[in-house]
C-alpha cells in the first residue's frame, strides 16, 4: 500500500519537511483542481494512475494528465514555510509515458496570496521547475525565480530526460546564494544564482565618459606606399579570342553572320590591382572600451530568499496526454530527499524499464504482424485483380467475330 502524504513532517530535529507527496488513494483529499480554462472546454482531467507500464501497479500511481490538447491545473497545500538561512530542495518525478512531443512537466512553489480554485497561468508563483519539451528543439529544465516581481530565466540549457521511463527532477537552493540541479540523482547544472540569473544590475559597466579617440588606428596592415601599379595593368582584358579557334570551312558570312572566334580566359590577367600590404606602424591595436563599477549595482545576499511558500501544483499545457507526477518532496534537507528517490525510483525503475521493453517488443511484433498481414491482402487483392484481367481479355476473344477462310 502506497503511505498518505505527509505535510509539515519534522524529519530531523534540524530538518523539516513541508510536503511529502506519494499519491495515495486519499490523494484527492488534498489537492484542488483548478476552474482555468474550463469555460471554454480546455481544461484536462488528472487521474490516478501509473499508466501502462510501472515497476509497482500500486507505489507507481501518480497524478497522470488524461486528455490531449489541454491545460491542466491543481494545487495543494504545504506547511508554510520561509527559507530564509536554510537549504530548499523541491523534488518530484516525471513519465512521460506517451512519448511527448510538445508539453510541460514542471511544478511551481506559490506564495499563500493563490486562489487555489482560480489558479493559472497568470497566478504569481516564487519558483518554477521541470522538464519542458516541445519539437525538437526545445527540451530543457526549466529554472524560474521570481524576483521582485518578475520571472528570471536562467542563462543556461540544462536539458532534461526526453524517453518514457520515470525520472526525478530535484533543485536545491542554499543560503549561500548557489543552487545544483540533478536528474535522477545525477548533477546536471550548478554554479552561483547571480551568475545563472539576471537577478542584479551588472556589477561592471563600459564607462560612458570613455570612448575610441577619432585617431586610433584599427588596421594592422596598410598599403605599401613604395608599391605602384604596373603601367597598363588596366588594359589587360579578362578574356581573349581563342587563338586556336579557326572558322568553320562550311561558315556563310553572308547566312550566318561575320564570324567571331569564342573567348577564353586571358592567362595575363591578374585581377584587379591590389597594394601589397605591410605592417602598419601606427597600429595601436584594438581599443578596449574601459569598464567602470556601476553606481546602480546593489548586491543582495539573499537572492535564495522566499518568505512566503505555502502551494505547489502543477500549471501546463499538453499537446498528447498521459504523464505521471508522482513523489513530491519540499524540505529544507537532500538526505530526506535522497531517501524518498531510494524508496520510489531507485527500487522500482529497473522492473519498469523490464515491463516498458516487453510491452514495446510486444506492440512492435503486433506492429509487424498487422503490416505482414496488410502486405499479404495487397498482394492478394493484386493478384484477384489480374486473374479478372485476365479473364476478360479471354472473354473478348471468345466473343469477337472469326475471320472467314
Amino acid at each position: 500500500m502506497k503511505s498518505a502524504a505527509i505535510v509539515g513532517l519534522v524529519a530531523a530535529a534540524s530538518a523539516e519537511t513541508f510536503l511529502k507527496e506519494t499519491f495515495d488513494d486519499s490523494w484527492s483529499e488534498r489537492w484542488v483542481m483548478s476552474d482555468w480554462k474550463k469555460a471554454d472546454g480546455s481544461a484536462g482531467e488528472f487521474t490516478h494512475s501509473a499508466g501502462d507500464f510501472y515497476g509497482d501497479a500500486e507505489a507507481d500511481k501518480g497524478l497522470m494528465t488524461s486528455q490531449d490538447a489541454r491545460f491542466y491545473g491543481a494545487s495543494t497545500k504545504l506547511t508554510q514555510f520561509s527559507n530564509e538561512g536554510k537549504d530548499l530542495v523541491i523534488q518530484f518525478s516525471v513519465k512521460h509515458a506517451q512519448k511527448i512531443d510538445c508539453g510541460g512537466g514542471y511544478i511551481k512553489l506559490f506564495p499563500s496570496s493563490l486562489e487555489q480554485e482560480h489558479m493559472s497561468g497568470d497566478s504569481d508563483y516564487n519558483i518554477m521547475f521541470g522538464p519542458d519539451i516541445c519539437g525538437t528543439s526545445n527540451k530543457k529544465i526549466h529554472v524560474i525565480f521570481n524576483y521582485k516581481g518578475k520571472n528570471l530565466l536562467t542563462s543556461k540549457t540544462i536539458p532534461c530526460e526526453t524517453d518514457q521511463l520515470t525520472h526525478v527532477y530535484t533543485l536545491i537552493v542554499k543560503p549561500d546564494n548557489t543552487y545544483e540541479v540533478r536528474v535522477d540523482g545525477t548533477s546536471k547544472e550548478k554554479g552561483a544564482l547571480e551568475d545563472d540569473w539576471e537577478f542584479l544590475l551588472p556589477k561592471m559597466i563600459k564607462d560612458p565618459a570613455q570612448s575610441k579617440p577619432a585617431d586610433w588606428v584599427d588596421n594592422s596592415q596598410m598599403d605599401d606606399p613604395e608599391d605602384v601599379k604596373p603601367e597598363g595593368h588596366d588594359d589587360i582584358p579578362k578574356e581573349i579570342a581563342d587563338p586556336e579557334a579557326e572558322k568553320p570551312d562550311d561558315w556563310d558570312d553572308d547566312a550566318d553572320g561575320e564570324w567571331e572566334a569564342p573567348t577564353i580566359e586571358n592567362p595575363d590577367y591578374t585581377g584587379p590591382w591590389e597594394a601589397k600590404q605591410i605592417d602598419n606602424p601606427d597600429y595601436k591595436g584594438p581599443w578596449v572600451h574601459p569598464d567602470i563599477a556601476n553606481p546602480d549595482y546593489v548586491a543582495d545576499d539573499q537572492l535564495y530568499k522566499y518568505t512566503d511558500n505555502a502551494f505547489l501544483g502543477f500549471d501546463i499545457w499538453q499537446v498528447k496526454s498521459g504523464t505521471v507526477f508522482d513523489n513530491i518532496i519540499v524540505t529544507d534537507d537532500i538526505a530526506e530527499a535522497e531517501a524518498l528517490m531510494a524508496e520510489t525510483f531507485t527500487k522500482n525503475k529497473d522492473a519498469e524499464k523490464t515491463m516498458f521493453d516487453e510491452a514495446e517488443k510486444k506492440r512492435k511484433d503486433e506492429e509487424a504482424e498487422e503490416r505482414k498481414k496488410l502486405d499479404a491482402e495487397r498482394e492478394a487483392a493484386e493478384e484477384e485483380e489480374e486473374d479478372d484481367e485476365d479473364d476478360e481479355e479471354e472473354e473478348e476473344e471468345e466473343a469477337a467475330p472469326k475471320e472467314e477462310l
